[in-house]
């Protein structure tokens, strides 16, 4: 590769806003298990995913839009519900994938007596998160 075509790549990087950057990772390594067919890792990434958007999610979300008179609590025009999602900075969505670490590993001591096998799922699922973390 060029000189020029790092340095573009690089300037996308960079400017790529965080949680952009990791859904695209998180979608990547998706990708990746479904086609390894590897279920613990599939799981631990859509839990990710999912996480990040519902902590997007505005608190009060408020739509100034008329409403509709055929059905009851919509709105009129394509996309009038739409509101802003929170924008989360990189620290903020290590915490949250932190998070989700420290909840499949306390599940997993919870319950390890009982379901083994459960138990070892949650270790795997949050050893799939750590190693994300590392890797971004």
């Amino acid at each position: 590769m060029c000189k020029c075509g790092r340095s573009r790549l690089l300037w996308r990087a960079m400017s790529e806003q965080p949680a952009h950057l990791w859904r695209r990772v998180l979608r990547d390594a998706l990708l990746a298990a479904r086609k390894d067919r590897d279920a613990t890792r599939v799981t631990a990434l859509r839990s990710a995913l999912s996480a990040i958007d519902n902590a997007e999610t505005p608190d009060d979300a408020r739509v100034d839009a008329p409403s509709s008179a055929t059905i009851a609590g919509s709105v009129v025009g394509l996309g009038a519900a739409e509101v802003a999602r929170r924008e989360l900075s990189d620290a903020q969505i290590r915490s949250l994938l932190h998070g989700e670490i420290d909840e499949r590993l306390t599940a997993a001591k919870q319950i390890d007596a009982s379901h083994t096998e459960r138990a070892a799922t949650l270790r795997a699922e949050a050893a799939v998160l750590s190693d994300l973390l590392g890797d971004v």
